[in-house]
């Protein structure tokens, strides 16, 4: 278990090594394992695994502060990291049984064992937007039954614990989470990940042909519509975590920027390029979309780790806020110094690529706005109901 007060710092030692490779990883689309060993080795994977366990039991401050300073450096690795803390997260609050929750986190403290959430399907899209699964679980004499088809599943070569989301055949479906070991006879990988952006997090496609699980791996089965209560905690965990990984780009690509006008000496000036003003001003302008996304960033995740979480809504316009700054931040960036800040010898247009998922992950914007706007005009009505 580490000091959690060096875990940050562990990690921008990590990432200052993973930055000399990312883009060789981005250009080949192949995934870092040595980063995940390396991660390991730091005692880095079990970050917001629960004490009790011999994990860290992190709160959502100190998981945004790691996840920004690995993104800073390989945000491919922060974006399968991610996932790994969010879902130890998520398990340490759930309905699973004590004996599976205990395995699957020792597994990530002693091993280094990665987990990730497989919910995308071809047909489905994501399950955040509604519709049920189209991957069943067929309960069986000795187990479950698991088979289906699963889209974009972060860190696949590596991942060891897969949380399929399905539904059961039984006459009234019930759906959930079906606990796959990655190793199971019947799960297959199909190598589909090729993107714009996030080159190198082996989000490949998972296919599963009646592969067979324990009973007990039937971790979280409901009715649809218990599924549907609002969780202020879980939202705040899921949007500040992919909201700190996108920041940490931006800063990545303003760091960049700020070397690069410090070093440029353009012959006809005879001086560096940051000697003049309206590089001084462009600079200024990113540093103010990012001193306005750690504000906000660590203002809600202290609230979160201090037991009055932002409702669902509001770390919604966080996450929207925090990602339209990081865009914007990387554009400018690449604006100010034109055909380099396009070229692949420079990191700047990795940075515009990976920034640009950020509009990706659930919520996004439109879902975010509508939420929002529907909350407020609920609260008007409450106003006008009363006495």
């Amino acid at each position: 278990m580490n000091d959690s007060g060096h875990c940050a710092e562990r990690a921008r030692h990590l990432a200052r090594d993973f930055a000399l490779r990312a883009a060789d990883h981005d250009r080949h689309a192949t995934f870092p394992f040595e980063n995940f060993d390396a991660l390991q080795k730091a005692d880095l994977l079990g970050l917001t695994v629960p004490l009790e366990y011999g994990g860290d039991g992190a709160g959502l401050s100190e998981t945004c502060e790691v996840l920004g300073a690995i993104a800073h450096g390989d945000a491919s690795t922060a974006l399968v990291l991610a996932m790994q803390y969010l879902m130890h997260a998520t398990i340490a609050r759930s309905p699973w049984s004590p004996q599976i929750r205990e395995l699957v986190a020792r597994d990530a403290v002693e091993r280094g064992a990665l987990i990730n959430a497989l919910r995308v399907e071809p047909e489905l899209g994501t399950p955040a937007r509604g519709g049920m699964p189209a991957t069943t679980g067929d309960q069986v004499a000795d187990g479950w039954r698991i088979t289906g088809h699963k889209i974009y599943t972060t860190g696949i070569p590596l991942l060891s614990w897969l949380m399929v989301w399905g539904k059961t055949t039984e006459p009234d479906p019930r759906v959930g989470i079906f606990l796959v070991p990655a190793r199971t006879p019947g799960v297959s990988i199909v190598e589909t990940w090729d993107h714009l952006g996030m080159r190198a997090s082996g989000s490949h496609d998972v296919i599963f042909e009646h592969a067979l699980i324990a009973n007990e791996y039937a971790v979280d089965l409901r009715q649809p519509s218990q599924w549907a209560a609002r969780d202020d905690v879980q939202a705040a965990w899921y949007v500040l975590a992919i909201a700190a990984l996108y920041n940490g780009v931006a800063q990545a690509a303003r760091d960049w920027l700020v070397t690069y006008l410090t070093e440029r000496t353009p012959t006809a000036l005879g001086a560096p390029l940051s000697t003049l003003p309206r590089f001084q001003e462009a600079v200024g302008e990113i540093d103010a979309r990012l001193l306005t996304n750690r504000v906000l960033i660590q203002t809600a995740a202290a609230r979160t780790d201090n037991g009055a979480p932002p409702p669902a809504t509001e770390s919604g316009l966080v996450k929207m806020t925090v990602t339209t700054n990081a865009i914007a931040a990387v554009e400018r960036a690449v604006e100010l110094i034109g055909n380099p800040g396009l070229s692949r010898a420079n990191q700047l247009e990795r940075h515009l690529r990976d920034v640009l998922c950020s509009r990706i992950h659930t919520p996004q914007n439109d879902s975010i706005l509508v939420a929002a706007g529907l909350a407020a005009f609920k609260a008007q009505g409450q106003k006008g109901d009363r006495p």
